[in-house]
């Protein structure tokens, strides 16, 4: 590619780049110091990956990607098999997925939580605070009583707390500003408690729609799972 065009290709990057920055700026101005670390840690920490759109190369291929979509999308109505995916069966998917990989272990089971059982106190979408050790966290799943193997409960529910095996348990995104890397916990019900804040973590969005100041509001897909949650 000749200079000139390399330099042209390369202020238009940045033209475009400035767009994410603009809202980043927006949406981070006014939140509190602690959010606003956290975002930037984020960007700073992912910004190396920005230098791949630099490339001509990449942004021909992945123009060329969308266009074969839209072709087969296209094709597919055409020939009336086309069926709406609003995101929610790639989701179930991989729960299913994870499902057969633990055994329907921590929470992961698809199968529909119907009818609800009237010991389980807390919901999906729920904000809820570790009551020993005060980390916060977002439920994603629970069951009826505690789906784990023999090792794990051994290890993690001593002798002295019996009545942990047989009460409702938990599985729950934990706030990445309470521990860093990414983590789901498996939690008794005795041990957590519902508090109303946001919180932070990479799969948030995977699970729920939106904050509505409460609690998270729940996909479609995970809604199906657990129809009694509202």
């Amino acid at each position: 590619m000749p200079i000139q065009n390399r330099v042209a290709f390369f202020q238009l990057s940045l033209l475009l780049l400035a767009i994410p920055a603009q809202y980043l700026i927006s949406e981070y101005l006014s939140v509190p110091d602690a959010e606003r670390s956290y975002a930037v840690k984020k960007i700073v920490t992912g910004i190396g990956s920005y230098y791949q759109f630099f490339s001509l190369h990449v942004w021909r291929k992945w123009i060329l990607e969308v266009l074969g979509k839209k072709a087969r999308l296209k094709q597919r109505k055409n020939s009336g098999t086309v069926e709406v995916d609003e995101g929610e069966s790639p989701a179930i998917e991989v729960l299913k997925y994870q499902s057969k990989q633990q055994g329907g272990h921590f929470g992961t089971s698809s199968e529909p939580r119907s009818p609800r059982p009237p010991q389980v106190k807390y919901k999906i979408g729920q904000v809820v605070k570790h009551k020993k050790w005060g980390y916060r966290g977002v439920v994603i799943g629970w069951d009826e009583v505690a789906k784990a193997p023999a090792w794990w409960l051994e290890q993690n529910h001593p002798k002295g707390h019996p009545e942990w095996n047989a009460q409702p348990n938990y599985s729950v995104l934990v706030d990445t500003r309470d521990r860093t890397a990414p983590q789901k916990t498996y939690i008794p019900q005795d041990n957590i408690e519902v508090i109303s804040t946001k919180i932070m973590h990479p799969a948030l969005d995977d699970y729920f729609e939106k904050y509505d100041g409460t609690q998270y509001q729940p996909r479609p897909w995970l809604k199906s799972v657990y129809p009694h949650d509202r």
